[in-house]
């Protein structure tokens, strides 16, 4: 079956298989660890938070006795969801793929166990109809106190290298909006004067996402303030983003959005 969300207190159990869809956020209470990571060793003690993508890719866990640790792990592509592209999410998985390690002190570990409580507090509540609206509130919540302490970190962290560069030139070019009407691959390769292989392998290695996932993460973000416009037609917001056909608009968002315009615009509507 297919996991959601997930709190626990087992370090070993963080790079489970069946958690390889998720995002994990794990601090550690007491005593130290360590991980292999992009095949790189980490070492962590108390008050160290460790944030990973796809959570399968770490390697070689170990746990010195006394070891605690508090983590939570949900759906990647549902925390995706709510937040908007041009956020710093985007940019700040550079530096979490680089090092996802982050530093904390006291007040901060305090206030991350009080998120991580809060979730695993209301898993259960599964029987509520609004229970991933309320698990997103809570998520969304978590989130930005680890982008505090994300965003607190990278200010100190400088990114010489070409491929950082390029891979911020990237994202930078989405931050304009351009996603309205240019979604391929090679038009942001000539725009940042490489070659769309290039751009792909640069942006897989440093931020172990594909362009075409940043690309299309932005796109849904535009898409979706549109189709809360009631006053553009489909057809209308189909033109205005250069889809070609209206067919070609709404398979789009049947993909990216899992539902049609016309049901997505239903979905948003007051329910009486």
């Amino acid at each position: 079956m297919r996991i959601d969300f997930l709190y626990s207190t087992d370090f070993l159990a963080m790079n489970a298989p069946e958690l390889g869809h998720t995002c994990m956020h794990l601090l550690c209470t007491a005593g130290e660890g360590s991980f292999v990571f992009n095949e790189r060793c980490y070492h962590i003690v108390k008050n160290d938070l460790v944030v990973m993508p796809y959570p399968n890719r770490a390697k070689n866990l170990a746990a010195a006795p006394g070891m605690e640790v508090e983590w939570f792990a949900a759906d990647n592509k549902f925390l995706h969801s709510l937040l908007p592209s041009n956020n710093y999410s985007i940019g700040g998985s550079i530096s979490l793929n680089q090092n996802p390690v982050i530093k904390v002190d006291d007040r901060q570990a305090e206030i991350l166990l009080e998120d991580f409580r809060r979730l695993r507090d209301r898993l259960n509540d599964r029987h509520l109809l609004f229970y991933r609206e309320m698990m997103g509130s809570l998520c969304l919540t978590m989130m930005y106190d680890i982008f505090e302490l994300h965003a607190r970190r990278d200010a100190t962290d400088t990114h010489s290298d070409r491929t950082a560069y390029i891979v911020k030139q990237f994202l930078a070019l989405l931050d304009t909006g351009i996603c309205r009407t240019e979604r391929e691959v090679r038009y942001f390769a000539e725009r940042l004067n490489v070659s769309p292989k290039y751009l792909s392998a640069t942006v897989k290695r440093v931020t172990g996402h594909s362009v075409s996932s940043f690309i299309n993460r932005a796109t849904v973000s535009i898409l979706k303030k549109k189709l809360n416009d009631e006053r553009l037609s489909l057809t209308q917001i189909a033109d205005q983003m250069n889809f070609n056909t209206l067919s070609y608009f709404s398979r789009y968002c049947a993909k990216h959005l899992g539902l049609s315009p016309s049901d997505y615009r239903r979905s948003i509507q007051p329910k009486l």
